[in-house]
């Protein structure tokens, strides 16, 4: 029997990996030309009438999308065309014979959000159209309701079909995390898409508690206990990849409220050009991670990617002569060759103590997923001055003030001069959509946010987000960063020796260097962002003087 926090989506059980994924279609899409099945690369026309022949359901379990009836046959769309025990299955259900069209994977996901829309919402609204008459248990008050009960109602097999689809949907949307709420009179479900939430349709208050229920046994959680804070971890496959969910749980006056943090390695850009990373900040950046020794911070707020920016610089370090291990809270991506370690408290593993265990392993290079305390300051700094270099991530609010964060955290300023190499700040901001983006000129109302300067730098006009069918009507797919990088200089070195203050060591910065703003506003001159995004994501954290 599979385990619980093991789900499986839409996918055989084996582990694939991205590129073996690929192999395997490649192996499918010319099985197919041998056996004269024919195969499209992109989404095809569906009928409404065929659709409606399978449940929502029934077509992410079988992965087949019926697309219309020709001449007593029904046509379908399969992710695996060769699948025949779900040809047979369709075959079943609709009363026709089937005639199966094969799919490249992107083009059958995008198919399959085009025939059913939001398929979790279709559920939820059949499972309240099943429970005009709800029972006993959906109609008390969610306190009341007891533990097996609750476990009874999310082993329902319609219940575990929304949550599946709830998360399917989510991870073919891209998106970062998955929120439920409880509120007194609805249940909202919400999407973090490009770091912006989008409301769902909400499933029926009543299924309050079989689905917060199911969430967490999928997540190993104690489904009983319902007034502290708990965390736990789903492990599934998705169309052949592993995809890893992160869930916590907060009590709230109205149930408990949940968040997934969908971890998917195949959406994680591992290199810093991905990123949004500019050339002369990606030249700088290499020249610090091939460094024998010394300290490399990555600051900003939660959310703001350090860790992707520190999982890309160790990839390009990775080099099988050298032995990398890292510390993390937890471990969000498994990266080939490096050895990771998840620090856990209630075990006595802290960032401290694993740092300390880490330097009795002869490693050349070490990430600390986060510098907390005074402890792990004071270990990171001898580490770095015994000849290793140590990569770690600091919440700071620019590249300068991480300085004084490290001496107000207790460590002496000549020993920060000393071992430090580079600080690196940055902001997450949408990236425009390709395809539909528009240039238009200022408006009165963006001058009056920006320095002659920067008007001066969209002459041409801005850039503006459209919408479009590639980018689900946002104008925006994925994300960039917008960075700040500064490297130690003597005259840097000497002014912390000397605890200058943050504006007097900005101004030993050097002429290259440049505040998250100003890389923000030339990545929208440059059409890959928004005036609006550079200004939401950097105006707070920049004392910019117009």
């Amino acid at each position: 029997m599979t385990p619980a926090s093991e789900l499986q989506l839409g996918a055989k059980p084996t582990d694939i990996t991205p590129a073996s994924a690929e192999a395997e279609t490649a192996k499918i899409r010319e099985r197919c030309r041998i056996l004269g099945i024919s195969w499209v690369e992109k989404p095809p026309e569906t009928d409404l009438i065929a659709i409606a022949l399978l449940t929502a359901e029934v077509a992410v379990r079988v992965r087949a999308v019926p697309l219309r009836i020709e001449r007593g046959r029904l046509i379908v769309a399969m992710f695996n065309p060769l699948d025949v025990g779900a040809a047979d299955e369709i075959a079943a259900i609709a009363k026709l014979p089937v005639s199966r069209t094969g799919v490249e994977p992107e083009a059958f996901g995008e198919l399959m959000r085009r025939a059913y829309g939001t398929t979790a919402a279709r559920v939820a609204e059949s499972l309240a159209g099943n429970s005009e008459s709800p029972t006993e248990e959906s109609d008390r008050n969610v306190d009341e309701i007891e533990a097996a009960d609750v476990h009874r109602m999310a082993e329902q097999p319609t219940l575990i079909n929304l949550v599946n689809l709830f998360i399917l949907e989510a991870i073919q949307s891209r998106t970062s995390d998955i929120h439920i709420e409880p509120f007194e009179n609805d249940l909202k479900i919400k999407y973090r898409v490009d770091g912006v939430l989008i409301e769902q349709p909400p499933p029926p208050k009543h299924l309050q508690a079989a689905l917060i229920g199911r969430v967490k046994i999928m997540a190993m959680m104690n489904i009983a206990e319902r007034y502290v804070p708990q965390d736990g971890h789903i492990t599934l496959r998705f169309e052949g990849r592993k995809v890893d969910l992160r869930v916590s749980t907060v009590p709230t006056i109205y149930g408990e409220s949940i968040v997934m943090r969908i971890l998917d390695k195949s959406n994680l850009p591992l290199d810093l050009q991905s990123l949004g990373m500019s050339e002369p900040h990606r030249h700088t950046m290499d020249r610090l991670i091939e460094k024998p020794h010394g300290l490399l911070l990555v600051t900003g707020p939660t959310g703001s990617g350090k860790t992707t920016t520190l999982y890309a610089a160790l990839s390009k370090l990775y080099d099988p002569r050298k032995k990398i291990i890292t510390i993390e809270d937890p471990v969000e991506y498994e990266l080939a060759g490096v050895n990771q370690i998840p620090v856990n408290p209630k075990r006595g593993l802290t960032f401290s103590i694993g740092l300390r265990a880490i330097l009795r392993q002869d490693p050349d290079v070490i990430l600390v997923g986060e510098i907390r305390d005074t402890e792990t300051v004071d270990i990171a700094i001898r580490s770095a001055l015994t000849g290793h270099l140590l990569l770690s991530t600091l919440h700071t609010n620019d590249a300068i003030s991480s300085i004084g964060r490290l001496v107000d955290m207790g460590a002496e300023p000549f020993l920060v001069a000393s071992v430090l190499e580079g600080l690196l700040a940055q902001r997450l901001g949408r990236r425009l959509c390709t395809r539909c983006k528009t240039q238009a000129p200022l408006t009165d109302d963006t001058k009056s946010r920006l320095t002659p300067v920067e008007i001066a730098g969209f002459s041409a006009g801005e850039w503006r987000a459209v919408g479009c069918e590639e980018c689900k009507k946002t104008g925006f797919r994925s994300r960039l960063g917008f960075f700040e990088l500064l490297r130690m200089n003597p005259a840097l070195r000497n002014g912390i020796t000397k605890r200058l203050s943050v504006t007097e060591l900005k101004e030993l910065a050097g002429p290259e260097f440049t505040n998250m703003r100003l890389d923000g506003m030339k990545k929208a001159q440059e059409g890959a962002t928004t005036i609006a995004e550079v200004l939401r994501a950097t105006q707070d954290v920049d004392d910019f003087e117009p």
